[in-house]
């Protein structure tokens, strides 16, 4: 496809020539995946924070671009393939710049929404003694209450032991040291919820812990040691994050050997998919999958319930739409039968009339076709800020995009609605007895 003008000019502005790849030679590493099947985009995008990330997302909804996600290209799904050109947006960057590009969960349900792993302390140290691996780091999230103004709101509340590799960027101030034993706990928190509260490097804060349903923790006061930035925070999201020791002790939560994942460094020289097998091999009652395995299964697993819906939905409605069309076209030539019969006998001819049926279905379908283009743009918006409210949903996701690849099939679709639709009233005309009827009709 052609990308707008405009678009492009926009995107150049925000992001910057680095990140952008146009070239030929620079777009075809991009156009499949390991199986080596798929097809080129038309731009490739190579964010380095997440504001790059929501910019992209948000342009490419507001010029109707399709937008692919991707990681390294190691999955064997497709899911990271673009299939209509667009512009796919490559991971590659932040997840170097992170450093862990392995996740280690208890079961393989959805990260986070599982159970946590047990005895963390020593799942650690056996996983940081394999040769592949250069860090393990061990994190639990959940929920925390702050006052803003008179009302309450839910935060992101991270705990975290990270003394060497960190899976975030300090902005300001300093980081956290889970080895300090300070009377007063520290905290990081983000831009957002700095900008929000108005804080600063040794400003105090005041969380209630949320982390389990009726929880009823004193709350914390924390030491805000820095400004940091998380990869792949909502655009709008407000997250904290402070060591595992105060993160238990902030939810009421004894059993502080325990994280709900561990995120894992590999070693250039090993690679990710090496080290995963070797942690499957000491491990294998954890899950552990690399990041380009976590992007495949969200392009693919994730989204395909959606995709069989959208199917399910559309061919009902096909259906349908089909068989109403055809009954109100064959009742309208029944009704009609005897006119049909005049105006062969005045030399109409028998082609004329068939034609006469094939377009009284073509207005029929197409001023249902007209018709259904605003009330689908209407739903889709619905639809789209319905699932835009799903947990996890980076704010600048859209479910929904115009594609022009979708206006031609739609258009096909209706031909052949036409068409199939018409068949019977034109057998019926076709083969019209116009003596017959016409003694039919005057002695009625």
């Amino acid at each position: 496809m052609t990308l707008p003008p405009a678009f492009l000019s926009s995107l150049g502005a925000s992001i910057g020539p680095r990140s952008i790849r146009d070239r030929s030679t620079d777009l075809q590493p991009y156009a499949a995946d390991a199986l080596g099947i798929g097809a080129p985009p038309d731009l490739v995008v190579i964010p380095e924070s997440t504001q790059d990330v929501s910019t992209v997302a948000r342009l490419c909804h507001e010029h109707r671009v399709p937008l692919v996600v991707r990681g390294a290209g190691t999955g064997y799904t497709g899911g990271a393939v673009p299939t209509q050109g667009g512009v796919v947006l490559s991971m590659e960057r932040l997840l170097a710049d992170i450093g862990f590009d392995i996740r280690v969960s208890a079961t393989q349900a959805a990260p986070l929404t599982g159970p946590p792993i047990a005895n963390v302390s020593e799942t650690v140290t056996a996983l940081a003694a394999l040769p592949g691996i250069a860090d393990v780091v061990p994190l639990r999230i959940g929920e925390a209450r702050i006052d803003l103004g008179d009302r309450s709101r839910d935060i992101t509340f991270m705990g975290a032991n990270a003394p060497a590799r960190k899976p975030w960027t300090l902005l300001r101030g300093r980081d956290i040291d889970p080895r300090s034993d300070r009377d007063q706990p520290g905290l990081l928190i983000n831009e957002n919820l700095a900008r929000r509260l108005d804080l600063t490097p040794g400003s105090t804060i005041t969380l209630r812990g949320a982390c389990t349903a009726n929880s009823s923790v004193p709350p914390t006061t924390f030491r805000v040691e820095g400004i940091v930035e998380f990869p792949f925070d909502q655009a709008s999201q407000l997250t904290t994050v402070t060591t595992l020791k105060n993160f238990s002790r902030t939810c009421g939560d004894t059993a502080q050997d325990e994280a709900d994942m561990l995120m894992v460094a590999s070693r250039p020289e090993h690679g990710p998919d090496a080290t995963v097998d070797a942690i499957r091999r000491i491990r294998p009652d954890l899950t552990s999958v690399t990041n380009e395995e976590l992007v495949a299964r969200f392009q693919q697993v994730e989204f395909s319930y959606f995709r069989q819906i959208s199917f399910v939905l559309a061919t009902i409605t096909m259906f349908f739409g089909l068989l109403l069309i055809t009954v109100l076209l064959s009742v309208s030539t029944n009704q009609r039968l005897g006119e049909i019969a005049a105006l062969r006998a005045l030399g109409f001819s028998q082609r004329r009339m068939v034609s006469d049926v094939l377009w009284h279905s073509a207005l029929l379908v197409g001023a249902g076709g007209l018709l259904a283009l605003p009330l689908g743009f209407t739903l889709a918006i619905w639809l789209d800020d319905l699932l835009q409210t799903m947990p996890g949903i980076p704010a600048n996701l859209r479910f929904f995009v115009f594609a022009p690849r979708s206006l031609f099939v739609y258009l096909a679709l209706l031909g052949t609605t036409t068409i199939v639709a018409a068949i019977y009233p034109m057998r019926t005309v076709s083969r019209l007895p116009i003596s017959s009827t016409l003694r039919t009709e005057v002695i009625g």
